[in-house]
C-alpha cells in the first residue's frame, strides 16, 4: 500500500447565541491560553479563489512562532493540499477527508506521507450505498481511497480530476474492484434535485450507525465516512497524544462537516459566511473567508498573549 506506514499506537508524530458577522469576531469568555488552532480550508481559511491570503499566511506563522501549533482538518483529499503545504510549520501533519487521514505535508506538494487512515470498510460502505439507493432513488457515487478516485458512469463532473475506473459503486466497492488493496476513506453520494439539508437528514435516518454522513458542498453533495469518523474525533486523538485539551483548542469552520470540531473545542468560531448550523454550534463568530477571518481572530489572540 503505496506511502501508508504503520508504527506506535499514536497518529500524529454552548451553543451562544450570535448576531450577524462585524468587523471583529465577537469571543466568548475564556481563561484557558490556546494550544493549537484547528481550521478547516475552503469557505474558511482560503478565500473563495482558494488562495491564502498574505494576511493569513503571516498569521499562522506568527502563532507558530509563538508556540501555538496549527493543524489544517479538512474534508479535502490528501493530493488537494498543496494549496496550503507551503505554509505547514512544525509538525507537518494535516487532517483530511473529514477526519479520515492524518497526512504528513513536509515532503511537499505530491510526495505526502499518510501517517494514519481511519477507513470506511467495504461492507459498510455497500450497506450505505444500497440504503441510500432505496431512500433516495436517482443518488449516484464515487468512491474516495488513499491514492485512488473511482466514480459511476453518472456521477457529474464535481471535481477537477479524471477518475481512475468508471463502474457502479457495489463494482467498485467489490473485493476484486480497481484499488480494492488501498483503504476507502470516504464515499460520496450526490443527488441532482433534492435540497442538501434534506438530504443529509435522510441519509442519516436511512444509514444510521453504519457510517457517519456530513457535508461540506453547497450542492446534495453527502461525504460518507467510517462508523464515529469526522474532524473532531480525529483532532482528539492528535491533541491527546500531544497532551492537549479541547479547552485549549481555537477552531474554525463554515459547513455541517466542521460543527462536531466546533462543539469540541473550547473556542470556536463560525465563519461570516457560515451554515445556519455551524452558527448554532460555534461560540464565537469572525468575519467571512474574504476578510480573513481565521487571521482576524489569529491576531487578536496573539495580542492577548502579549
Amino acid at each position: 500500500m503505496r506511502g501508508l506506514t504503520h508504527g506506535r499506537a499514536g497518529i500524529c508524530g454552548r451553543m451562544t447565541p450570535v448576531t450577524s458577522a462585524t468587523r471583529q469576531p465577537e469571543t466568548p469568555a475564556h481563561t484557558v491560553p490556546p494550544r493549537l488552532i484547528a481550521t478547516d480550508l475552503d469557505g474558511t481559511l482560503l478565500r473563495d479563489d482558494k488562495s491564502v491570503s498574505e494576511r493569513t499566511v503571516a498569521a499562522l506563522a506568527a502563532a507558530e512562532e509563538a508556540g501555538i501549533e496549527v493543524f489544517f482538518v479538512t474534508g479535502r483529499p490528501a493530493r488537494w493540499m498543496d494549496v496550503v503545504s507551503d505554509h505547514v510549520h512544525g509538525h507537518g501533519l494535516a487532517i483530511c477527508g473529514n477526519g479520515a487521514a492524518v497526512v504528513d505535508l513536509h515532503g511537499g506538494p505530491g510526495a505526502h506521507r499518510f501517517v494514519k487512515v481511519r477507513e470506511l470498510a467495504r461492507g459498510n460502505a455497500l450497506d450505505a450505498v444500497r440504503l441510500l439507493r432505496d431512500a433516495a432513488p436517482g443518488t449516484v457515487y464515487a468512491v474516495e481511497q488513499t491514492y485512488g478516485f473511482y466514480q459511476e458512469p453518472a456521477y457529474p463532473k464535481l471535481h477537477l480530476e479524471i477518475p481512475d475506473f468508471l463502474a457502479p459503486a457495489e463494482k467498485l466497492l467489490a473485493p476484486d474492484a480497481p484499488g480494492a488493496q488501498e483503504p476507502v476513506l470516504k464515499i460520496l453520494a450526490y443527488h441532482p434535485e433534492l435540497d442538501p439539508d434534506a438530504f443529509l437528514t435522510l441519509a442519516r435516518l436511512a444509514v444510521g450507525d453504519r457510517a457517519s454522513i456530513t457535508r461540506s458542498s453547497p450542492s446534495a453533495l453527502l461525504e460518507i465516512s467510517g462508523p464515529g469518523v469526522s474532524k473532531a474525533s480525529t483532532l482528539a486523538l492528535c491533541c491527546a497524544e500531544r497532551g492537549i485539551s479541547h479547552e485549549e483548542v481555537v477552531a474554525f469552520g463554515d459547513m455541517p462537516n466542521d460543527v462536531e470540531m466546533l462543539t469540541w473545542a473550547g473556542r470556536s468560531y463560525a465563519m461570516g459566511n457560515a451554515h445556519p448550523d455551524v452558527v448554532a454550534a460555534a461560540s464565537g463568530r469572525t468575519v467571512a473567508n474574504n476578510e480573513d477571518g481565521v487571521a482576524v481572530v489569529i491576531e487578536q489572540i496573539l495580542a492577548e498573549r502579549s
